[in-house]
């Protein structure tokens, strides 16, 4: 299968690159000329257009920053799309609009794929994060070889947009843990403690986590770069709130987040990094919450393996 892939940022150049290692008869664009460099130079072939690569290839990914990219990348497409082409929708976006788009590549007689990731940019870049997908069984089972490149566990979850309602609730929980974990090493860098037996303390409890045992890493080495941008956060939190209002589910963590997170970008500019929002605390109580020994970085250290399918318990 020779695959198209549209969108070589922080999520989209890894999971491009766990394809390409895995010996995938790839093509890439991206409005970034050195992003495309950088894959071709590890065999990859430059795109020359969206359409193009409609035209060319049997599926197309996209891996792209808003709702509103994914449509002018699709729109461009559309023309080329005919029986049996792909496309797959990884970019973490609105479930309508993902559901509207794939109407449209299915009226020309392609399949459409919602298939976002979660687990953070280093499993993406090992091929060990966990991949949703929405789309008709017959079509998952089509595109499985290659969701199993990039990701470890991937999850079936029915049709076109039920991936996208998941992905924006886990962001939003994802977020509330991050908030948390800043109050709560922050009180306990006020307290005396020592902040290296606090990390353990929370990663042996039952108040431990992903976003834990990867982000806190980041803020005690002062690194606060996880990859991930406030822009970002406020797109998705946004979209779950969204989806909230819409199904009348009065939310009050919600909108107090989105608030903060909001006063995070009015302080370190709307693209800063989403660990950075402990700096409004150490701001606040003029402290320092930073210990020795922990990464400035982020590495997956599990051994890459070919992924599998998710079977839900009935």
């Amino acid at each position: 299968m020779k695959v198209g892939f549209i969108g070589l940022g922080n999520v989209g150049g890894k999971l491009a690159g766990s394809l390409l290692r895995n010996g995938t008869d790839l093509v890439v664009h991206d409005l970034d000329a050195e992003l495309v460099a950088a894959k071709v130079a590890k065999g990859a072939d430059a795109g020359i257009s969206p359409a193009q690569m409609m035209q060319d290839c049997d599926a197309v990914i996209t891996c792209l920053p808003s709702p509103a990219a994914s449509d002018a990348v699709v729109r461009q497409m559309l023309s080329h799309v005919t029986p049996g082409k792909i496309w797959m929708e990884m970019s973490t976006t609105d479930a309508e609009e993902v559901k509207r788009l794939g109407a449209l590549v299915a009226e020309r007689g392609g399949e459409a794929v919602d298939c976002p990731v979660s687990g953070g940019c280093h499993r993406a870049d090992t091929g060990n994060i966990s991949i949703y997908a929405g789309c008709s069984r017959d079509t998952f089972d089509r595109v499985l070889p290659l969701l199993t490149l990039m990701g470890r566990r991937v999850l079936h979850v029915g049709e076109i947009g039920t991936s996208s309602v998941l992905k924006v609730m886990t962001n939003y929980l994802a977020t509330m843990n991050l908030l948390s974990l800043c109050e709560a090493l922050t009180v306990m860098k006020a307290a005396g403690m020592d902040m290296g037996m606090t990390y353990e303390a929370i990663a042996m409890s039952s108040g431990t986590s992903f976003v834990h045992e990867t982000e806190s890493q980041l803020i005690l080495s002062g690194s606060r770069n996880v990859n991930f941008t406030m822009d970002l956060i406020q797109k998705d939190i946004g979209l779950f709130q969204k989806l909230a209002d819409m199904h009348g589910v009065p939310l009050e963590l919600s909108p107090l987040m989105i608030s903060m997170m909001t006063d995070g970008q009015r302080r370190y500019g709307e693209r800063a990094q989403s660990d950075r929002m402990i700096e409004r605390l150490e701001e606040a109580t003029g402290l320092q919450v930073l210990a020795p020994g922990f990464p400035l970085e982020l590495v997956d250290d599990e051994p890459e393996e070919r992924g599998y399918e998710v079977v839900v318990r009935r």
